[in-house]
Parts: C-alpha cells; sequence; structure tokens
C-alpha cells in the first residue's frame, strides 16, 4: 500500500472536501460532497454523540444516497450546519427524488468546542452559514490544521485540528480518511513528543519523530479544564473508497475505521466522547472477491484514519486566545 498523489481523502475519485471557519469564533465547518450521491453508513463507538440523519444511514433504511456528509463544530448548535449545506444544494437542484420534488440527504456529527476561547455570543447561530461556504469551497485539494470542522479542537495536551490521509491498495482500490480530532483522549505518548500512531507514519507526513522509545501503560495527562474533561470533546470522521460498496458493506468499514481511533488516540471511544465514523463509497471499482476485498479496505481505513488523526495535530497553527499550545510550538518546531 502507498498513500495517493494527495495523501489526502479526495484520492478516492469523484469526492470533493470543503472548509469554513470563523477565527474569532474559533470554530468552523467540513463538508464531503460528490457529483452524484454516494452510498454512505456510519458507527458511533463513542458515548455521547450528536448527530442528523444518521438513522437513515442504517443497512436496512430505504435511502439509497447521500449528497453530502458535514463535519462540524459547535456542539448541538453546529448540527445546523446541515441546513446550510441542504439548502444550498436544494437551490442547485440536487436531492433524492420524491414525485415532483427533490430533498437534499446531508447526515451530520458535532464535536464540542464551545470552551476553546472563541467568542461564542452570537446572535444568530452561524452555522448554516458557514455550512454554505463550506460545500461552496469544496474541490480536490485542501488545509489541514486549524481549519474547518478542526478550527478550534483540542486534544488533552494540544490543539488537535482537521487532518486526512490516502492509501491505495494492490488491486487499485483508493482508501481515505478525513477527521477532525477533538478527543479526551491524547494523540501523543506522555512523553508528549511522540504520536500513538508513529507505527503507521508514512513519509515523514507528521513530523518522523518516530515510536516512543518508553514503554508503559500508563495515561496520557490532560490539559484539558474540567468542564472541558467532563463534556467537550469528540473525533468525527469520513472514511471512503471508489470500491463499489453497499450500505451493508459501508457498516463494516465504519466499524473497522474505528479502530484507527484507538490506534492514534488514549484513551479512545470514552463515554464523555461522540466518537463517529462515516463511510462513504463513490462505486468507481467492482469488487472480484469481496469477502477478501471488504477486510483490506477496512483495515486500510483504520490506517488512514490513524494517520490522519497525527496529521490533525501536527498541522495545527497558533491563533490569539488559544487555551492549549499546538504540538510544533511546544517542541519548538
Amino acid at each position: 500500500m502507498r498513500p495517493g498523489p494527495r495523501n489526502l481523502i479526495t484520492d478516492v475519485e469523484g469526492l470533493h472536501v470543503g472548509h469554513a471557519e470563523d477565527a474569532g469564533l474559533k470554530s468552523g465547518v467540513s463538508v464531503v460532497t460528490a457529483e452524484a450521491p454516494f452510498v454512505a453508513s456510519v458507527a458511533v463507538m463513542g458515548g455521547a454523540p450528536g448527530t442528523r440523519e444518521t438513522d437513515l444511514l442504517a443497512p436496512d433504511k430505504s435511502a439509497p444516497g447521500v449528497d453530502a456528509l458535514v463535519l462540524s463544530g459547535g456542539s448541538a448548535f453546529g448540527l445546523a450546519a446541515a441546513q446550510g449545506v441542504m439548502d444550498a444544494l436544494h437551490e442547485a437542484g440536487r436531492g433524492f427524488e420524491v414525485l415532483s420534488v427533490r430533498v437534499p440527504l446531508v447526515p451530520a456529527a458535532i464535536l464540542f468546542d464551545l470552551l476553546n476561547g472563541g467568542d461564542k455570543a452570537w446572535a444568530e447561530n452561524p452555522y448554516p452559514w458557514l455550512g454554505r461556504k463550506a460545500l461552496a469551497a469544496a474541490g480536490a485539494n485542501f488545509g489541514l490544521g486549524s481549519v474547518g470542522a478542526g478550527c478550534g479542537a483540542q486534544t488533552a495536551m494540544h490543539k488537535g485540528g482537521l487532518g486526512s490521509a490516502s492509501l491505495v491498495l494492490e488491486d487499485g482500490i483508493t482508501v481515505g480518511a478525513l477527521v477532525a480530532v477533538n478527543p479526551l483522549g491524547s494523540v501523543t505518548t506522555p512523553s508528549g513528543r511522540h504520536f500513538w500512531a508513529a507505527p503507521h507514519e508514512m513519509g515523514g507526513e507528521f513530523g518522523a519523530l518516530g515510536v516512543d522509545p518508553a514503554s508503559g501503560v500508563a495515561l496520557p495527562q490532560s490539559r484539558k479544564s474540567a468542564a472541558m474533561a467532563a463534556q467537550g470533546n469528540t473525533t468525527i470522521a469520513v472514511v471512503a473508497t471508489d470500491a463499489a460498496l453497499d450500505k451493508a458493506q459501508c457498516h463494516r468499514v465504519a466499524v473497522a475505521a474505528h479502530d484507527g481511533i484507538a490506534r492514534a488516540i488514549v484513551p479512545a471511544h470514552t463515554p464523555m466522547d461522540g466518537d463517529l465514523v462515516f463511510s462513504a463509497a463513490t462505486a468507481r471499482r467492482a469488487l472480484e472477491a469481496p469477502a477478501l476485498q471488504l477486510a483490506q479496505i477496512g483495515h486500510a481505513a483504520s490506517i488512514c484514519l490513524a494517520r490522519a488523526i497525527a496529521r490533525a495535530v501536527w498541522e495545527a497553527t497558533p491563533a490569539p486566545g488559544d487555551t492549549l499550545p499546538t504540538l510544533r510550538a511546544e517542541l519548538r518546531l
């Protein structure tokens, strides 16, 4: 396996990603979309999720595909970002056809970033506008770090962020991940100088800091405030492939991809995290050996997600009013 040409989720043919953020708000939105509806499912393993329209992604539900997936900051306020995306898609004539009308299907997930030092005293919910802006910016190339849904994200010890990574399998199938990293746990080992995801790094994509030479099972410390540690968390992600998967197969990939969260964040899937992974398939490549290839896609999705989590923290940048340092600033890199 090797990274795709961009090392982004948009190496999956047909997908586009757009971000929008507000520096004063210290929050933002990321949107994954495509030229046509795509198959999607979801797996939730955190204890405190915030979602919109995820029920329709279950394999037994009738919706054949979705028009976009939304990752947003803002806690429950951020779910309104999906409405902005839905309205813009409707204006463009997109959506699930029901007789004479079209209804865009836009599942969403949110993370809690309300206590990160940003100005949250808005008079009108800003997230519908941010959703529209993110959709309008969607394309093959996009930024990482303190952008989009990762703009105000935090980990236990450092600023979080928005990350992405990809892999091309031996059979030519492409897999990618996009993630907003805001966990209760730490992305770095107790020393604070190495990533848990280090064994999976490719080409120095998150600093080539190497594997922590120290051994042990002690949990990392946390710099998050008591309020943030109690409720201000969640890692939300999209994994995608150009393979032709149905909703049940997409669900299995989403489940497998959660291993990437566990590889990259300690602890993961806590009662205070809303850890969630969407899985998407653009159906550009047929499966010749479905059982074997599905297992390989799920494994690749987990590796991409672990790498994307580390990239999110590595690419984070400092901003006025931050309550946590970036990893690079602390390492003086």
